[in-house]
């Protein structure tokens, strides 16, 4: 009988820590008009007139820093998340892995359930809470694709899974490890984003960034809201661990350019919190399924620096999913949520 398809689809990664192979992805990823969402001849020279030239060297210095024997940590886990999803579904079904820039490509993992003529496929993007820069990117690349197939099977696409039980209970038991009792502050830190990209997805064109709290709340209004959603999956994990909300702050790193990105900014509420006397952090970064380079790099070393010359004495990170096998249990349900 025909198996039923499911392709995971990560961010991407660079080959190898190379200046050369840097380059190469941050041009593929940069140039994606859901990224740098601006007319296409001012982003071409924005990507590749500046930042892929002047980025590259310094971004190989910081892939060196994460790269281990195992290669890129966001590949590692992707592959090791999509073997086990594998084992755990087992013959009926084929898994498949794609990173929507560089290797893997989407690409060859499609052509693979096309040789396989799965009956059916289920597009999963690895991204928590939804964003036209990430998730819909997945989704146009794969309808790309796939439109031009001349035989087209049932496929179904994963919005997000922002508020996913299971998910949530993941982050919590993680960072129960680290008892969050016992720190000052917790932090949930996710990507950030230009808030240009987030009116976009407001339909109603009333309710995105007219307020101070538009986004204390899920509603029908911003339901496709990165912001909201990061937001809503912060208070869910809150509500897990009995966090008081006077104890944690959501904030947003990762910001590249001078236009304005959603706020707070990371490294300023860790400023202001330094200066405060808050001595400890625990941090949690709920937009990676995979540790990566904003977690290992940016959280781990960055902020730590930040921190620890404000007189922070301890910045915890709370890693990410990875290969835990209850993260694979919370994939094979959303996988079985299409059939």
């Amino acid at each position: 009988m025909s198996k039923q398809g499911v392709l995971l689809v990560n961010l991407g990664t660079p080959d190898s820590p190379s200046v050369k192979d840097v380059r190469r992805y941050l041009g593929e990823f940069l140039m994606d008009e859901r990224v740098i969402d601006i007319p296409q001849l001012n982003r071409t020279l924005l990507v590749k007139g500046i930042i892929v030239p002047f980025r590259g060297p310094k971004s190989a210095k910081i892939y060196k820093k994460v790269w281990s024997d195992k290669g890129s940590p966001l590949l590692y886990y992707t592959q090791l998340m999509t073997d086990l999803l594998q084992a755990q579904l087992g013959g009926e079904y084929q898994v498949e892995m794609g990173m929507r820039y560089q290797n893997p490509s989407i690409q060859s993992a499609l052509d693979k359930l096309k040789a396989a003529d799965v009956k059916s496929i289920r597009v999963i993007p690895l991204f928590p809470q939804y964003a036209s820069a990430s998730t819909g990117s997945v989704h146009q690349k794969v309808m790309e694709i796939v439109s031009k197939w001349q035989a087209i099977p049932d496929i179904s696409f994963l919005n997000s899974f922002h508020d996913e039980p299971g998910m949530i209970d993941v982050f919590a038991a993680n960072a129960l490890k680290y008892q969050p009792e016992a720190f000052d502050h917790i932090l949930f830190s996710f990507h950030g984003l230009p808030q240009r990209q987030l009116i976009k997805t407001d339909n109603s064109k009333s309710h995105c960034l007219k307020s101070a709290d538009c986004c204390s709340s899920l509603t029908d209004v911003n339901k496709f809201c990165y912001s909201a959603q990061c937001h809503h999956t912060a208070r869910l994990l809150a509500a897990k661990l009995n966090i008081p909300k006077e104890k944690y702050t959501i904030s947003f790193q990762s910001r590249l350019g001078k236009n304005p990105w959603v706020k707070p900014y990371t490294t300023e509420v860790i400023n202001e919190l330094g200066k405060g006397g808050t001595k400890s952090l625990l941090v949690f970064s709920p937009a990676f399924v995979a540790d990566c380079l904003e977690t290992l790099y940016e959280i781990s070393e960055e902020y730590w620096l930040e921190f620890k010359a404000l007189g922070g004495e301890r910045l915890q990170l709370v890693e990410s999913l990875n290969d835990n096998p209850a993260w694979i249990n919370v994939l094979e349900k959303l996988v079985k949520q299409a059939v």
